[in-house]
This record gives C-alpha cells, sequence and structure tokens, in this order.
C-alpha cells in the first residue's frame, strides 16, 4: 500500500488544490494506494479524498507561516497509516509517475534545495518518510521551540537538520523536481511571449511562492510587470480534476 499524504490549513488554498492533486496522484501511480489529506476544512473536497483532523499545533499564532505544521507527521502514530508515506505539496504539478518516489531506497528522502545546494537543506514540497520512525523530529522541536525558531528560518531547515542528525539525509534524483521559478520560467520580456521551458525528465514541478499553479493556467504577471507567464495549454492540462 503507497500512502500519499498532504495538509490544508487556513484558506490558504482552496479545495481546488486538493482536487487537483488527488486526480493527478491517481492518474500517476500504480497499484493499491491511499490519498489522505490532513486538514481542519474537509468541505469541497473529492469524496475519493481520504481526510484526517489536522493535527494540533499550538503555539504558532502571530508567527509567519513557515511550514511548521508539517512536523505532526513525525508523531509516533500518525492516524491510522503505517508503512511509508509520500508527503506532497499542494502547490505542485505532478507529471509523470510517482512509482518511483516509492521504489527508491532509503527511510527519508526529501528535494535538495535548489538554491542552498551543499548545505544539507532540504524543499519540503516532496519528501518521504517512514511513519512513526523518528518522533524524536517532532518531540524535539516541542521542548525547544523557541531555540528552533532562533536557529533555523522554517520547517524544512529543521526538519533537514533533524534527519541529518541520524545519517539518514537522502535526496531525490535532481531532475525529478524542479521548481518552477528557477527551471522553467522565462526572463523578462519573453515571458509574455514564449511558454515555460519544458523540462526532460521532470516527475514534480514545484510552485513555491508566486506565481501559483492556478496563476499560470491562464497567464500571469506581478505588479511590477517584470515577471510573467505566458498562458500554457501544456501546464493546463496538467492543472486539472
Amino acid at each position: 500500500m503507497k500512502n500519499v499524504i498532504c495538509m490544508k490549513w487556513g484558506t490558504k488554498f482552496s479545495p481546488e488544490y486538493v482536487n487537483v492533486l488527488a486526480s493527478r496522484v491517481k492518474k500517476n501511480i500504480s497499484g493499491d494506494y491511499r490519498f489522505v489529506c490532513f486538514t481542519d476544512d474537509a468541505s469541497g473536497l473529492r469524496s475519493d479524498v481520504e481526510t484526517r483532523p489536522l493535527p494540533d499545533m499550538s503555539g504558532l499564532e502571530g508567527r509567519p507561516e513557515r511550514g511548521w505544521r508539517k512536523l505532526t507527521l513525525f508523531q509516533e502514530r500518525l492516524s491510522d497509516l503505517d508503512g511509508s508515506a509520500l508527503f506532497l505539496d499542494l502547490d505542485v504539478i505532478i507529471v509523470e509517475s510517482l512509482d518511483p518516489f516509492f521504489e527508491t531506497s532509503g527511510d527519508f528522502r526529501i528535494i535538495e534545495d535548489w538554491n542552498l545546494k551543499g548545505t544539507n537543506i532540504g524543499n519540503s514540497s516532496v519528501f518521504r518518510f517512514k511513519i512513526g520512525a523518528r518522533p524524536d523530529v517532532l518531540d524535539y522541536f516541542l521542548a525547544n521551540r523557541e531555540q528552533v525558531y532562533r536557529s533555523f528560518r522554517n520547517e524544512q531547515a529543521y526538519l533537514s537538520w533533524a534527519i541529518a542528525q541520524k545519517q539518514e539525509l537522502l535526496y531525490w534524483d535532481p531532475a525529478w523536481c524542479l521548481s518552477f521559478k528557477r527551471h522553467m520560467m522565462r526572463r523578462f520580456p519573453l515571458g509574455y511571449f514564449l511558454e515555460p521551458k519544458k523540462r526532460p525528465g521532470v516527475k514534480i514541478v514545484v510552485f513555491h511562492g508566486n506565481p501559483n499553479p492556478d496563476c499560470v493556467r491562464d497567464g500571469w504577471r506581478n505588479k511590477s510587470g517584470l515577471r510573467a507567464v505566458k498562458k500554457t495549454p501544456w501546464l493546463a492540462d496538467l492543472w486539472t480534476e
């Protein structure tokens, strides 16, 4: 059984993001699998999406949103799930089969951050972990919050450090998960006239910051007009239920 999980809290992402992700997983995975969304609001989600209550993470009130809730996935018992799980951020687009993400060895794998290579910092938009194997990741955070906040800018920096301490930090093949902004967007002014670049071998396109997937579907530019994405049919075909 393959576990694919995501998290949705607050109002940053609409139910469409979960539904599109669920649809793309279904089309790009073989064998038995479960798609589970941990959320504080299950309204509007597809009937084939398993929902579970969002694990409690009090004490984040007033802090910038930097993904700390993801650490609750490392509790000793995660709902009724067991085995390995592939976590996906909501703002990713699945391009090809997810099977290799389950077939690659190692208890923990994550994207090597494209901007921080060689620093042992991963990007947690796509990571695989063994459920219940590392409760110390969450326990240490809960017992040392202020120290962690001072030492690490966000959840993925802390998570990478914590896993590296156990000498278990492994990365995906660098061609599998690419940044839309870094690897596919065109520079000004070409973004107005040329579609984003296609990259051979990419399995998941990661959107971090702006633009979001639903924006590039219809064409996008930022407030200054210096960054733009031409309406892109091939991406629109991938961002659909």
